[in-house]
């Protein structure tokens, strides 16, 4: 991956405000909603940010390319509400979410904060590193147990990382799921990453 050199640092930024409570809230039935620092979020009341935390990982994507881009971002709420009114989420009459739709996400990104993205839907891994040696920040659907890479793939997709670079057969990304300090910054032999991916995502030009 080129060198790039007016690039900020890229946060961690996690889809829940605090990041010691993905594990209790992933695997011991902690209500996502009981967190003591929901306004962090920029949610307007602790419902809202129970309701939308378990869903905003391609907002905490964004929020991290933003970052790397400006050096500052909005928040997690301020992009869902941007996003929202664009439609890539929908909610439904019987309180799920549709969502994250890729076409009106890019369509938002682009009018909202000027970033060019492309929507690839064949993400193998050759098509992976070929958009990072592009210099671009790649959001990949893989599925939310690539934080316990140790275990079998149960599925591939449904949920969004944020892919950074690769070096010598490994991928780098920020997992905003990820339940431990070395899974939300993590690192994977390639075809592991690839056993958990859908094989489609978003490439974000910055």
């Amino acid at each position: 991956m080129p060198d790039q050199p007016n690039r900020h640092p890229i946060p961690l930024i996690t889809q829940y405000a605090t990041p010691d409570l993905i594990n209790a809230i992933a695997y011991e039935g902690h209500p996502p909603g009981d967190d003591d620092n929901w306004m962090a979020s920029g949610a307007p009341n602790k419902a809202a940010y129970g309701y939308w935390s378990t869903r905003l990982c391609g907002m905490a994507c964004l929020r991290m390319a933003l970052f790397a881009r400006d050096g500052h971002a909005p928040t997690l709420f301020d992009l869902l509400a941007g996003c929202l009114s664009y439609g890539g989420y929908v909610q439904q009459e019987d309180g799920s979410v549709g969502g994250l739709y890729y076409r009106p996400f890019t369509e938002y990104a682009a009018a909202s904060h000027g970033l060019k993205s492309e929507i690839i839907t064949t993400l193998d891994p050759a098509r992976l590193v070929s958009e990072l040696d592009k210099g671009h920040l790649v959001m990949a659907s893989v599925h939310k147990e690539i934080r316990r890479p140790d275990r079998a793939a149960p599925g591939r997709g449904g949920h969004l990382v944020l892919v950074t670079s690769h070096q010598e057969g490994e991928v780098t990304f920020r997992n905003p799921s990820g339940h431990t300090a070395d899974t939300v910054d993590a690192t994977l032999p390639l075809d592991l990453f690839d056993n958990f991916a859908a094989h489609r995502g978003i490439a974000l030009q910055l």
